[in-house]
């Protein structure tokens, strides 16, 4: 679960750049949103958005004490995987902010692909991730089930065709 550190972290670069921004209003209206997309729903100009992107990526790793892994989810991922299931990570994060969370958690090298927000043209509710990570596969949606956080995934998913399921992390 790394909605806390993501929430945290733009939260902070946001207020370097003169926008303040709640908590609370964080996850009932741009939770799951591609970055691009949010800095420009709340008001960054788009010359700003690399930075102010760049700026939350270096504060990200700062708010991994609130990162945590579900476990079991994890446990049940990686006994899936030794029977010779693929498990991959698709986020609309950037692959740095994944990357580090996986060192934190001490889970890279524990998938076998990830797709982000930068691997697609189009971001979730599309299921564009979804299908292309079924693509590389080589699987079709009724051999693939995803575990889903946000709104926004959990649309993508049901376009998909595969079967999913809602994770709650709160």
């Amino acid at each position: 679960d790394t909605a806390e550190a993501n929430a945290m972290g733009y939260i902070a670069s946001l207020k370097e750049y003169g926008i303040e921004l709640s908590r609370e209003e964080y996850f009932a209206k741009y939770f799951g949103m591609r970055c691009a997309e949010f800095l420009a729903s709340v008001g960054v100009s788009h010359e700003d958005i690399p930075n102010v992107r760049r700026r939350k990526i270096e504060l990200y790793p700062t708010f991994f004490n609130t990162v945590t892994l579900n476990e079991s989810l994890w446990q049940w991922c990686q006994m899936l995987r030794r029977g010779g299931v693929k498990v991959w990570i698709v986020s609309t994060g950037h692959i740095d902010n994944i990357s580090n969370v996986m060192r934190y958690l001490n889970i890279d090298g524990n998938v076998d692909g990830i797709i982000t927000g930068d691997d697609v043209a189009h971001p979730k509710p599309s299921p564009e991730c979804f299908l292309k990570a079924m693509d590389i596969v080589g699987v079709t949606p009724a051999e693939t089930i995803i575990f889903e956080d946000s709104e926004l995934g959990l649309e993508a998913a049901r376009r998909s065709g595969a079967a999913y399921v809602r994770i709650n992390l709160r």
